[in-house]
């Protein structure tokens, strides 16, 4: 019986003693960091549009009229054109990107240059540009991310251009780099 005693003992203690046994293997560990970027968000939208005001003609000389590309959008005009009171405006777009983040912006005119009227009258667009630079300009944003950007044009009227509202769609694309 003592030999069952001693025996039942020793199954208790190997028991016991298995976990402290486990512990005895070596392990390791290592630190690692997560993390990945978030980018801010990109946007271009368009505050207000390009518009020539009401013009008229001489009926004798074709001539232009022209809204610069600022953020005052000068009027000008020249040949047989005559402005009348009106509320033109050059296109405004506001645009957000990363700060100091060079952005590439790209106009494209309306279809076939021209802007039209209901009856299907058309006026030619001689000129347009982004900010005066041309159909492209890089800029950088600001500090905060931020940019404005105007565009203007040049737009050819006929000494018997018909009366009428002319329009026509134009892109302004930001690729922000």
């Amino acid at each position: 019986m003592r030999f069952h005693v001693c025996l039942a003992a020793l199954a208790a203690s190997a028991a016991v003693a298995s976990p402290a046994f486990a512990q005895a293997f070596p392990s390791d560990d290592a630190p690692a960091v997560a993390r990945g970027v978030v980018l801010q968000q990109h946007s271009l939208k368009n505050q207000t549009n390009l518009d020539f005001g009401i013009v008229t003609t001489d009926g004798v000389t074709d001539g232009n009229v022209t809204i610069a590309a600022t953020p005052a959008g000068a009027r000008g005009f020249g040949g047989g054109v005559l402005l009348l009171p009106s509320t033109p405006t050059s296109a405004r777009f506001d645009g957000l990107g990363a700060p100091l983040e060079t952005v590439v912006l790209t106009l494209t005119k309306p279809v076939g240059n021209v802007l039209q009227d209901a009856a299907g009258d058309q006026i030619t667009i001689n000129s347009m540009s982004v900010d005066g630079a041309g159909l492209t300009e890089t800029i950088t944003t600001s500090t905060t991310g931020t940019f404005t950007s105007y565009v203007g044009g040049d737009f050819q009227i006929l000494k018997n251009q018909k009366a009428g509202v002319y329009s026509g769609d134009f892109n302004l694309n930001a690729e922000y780099q």
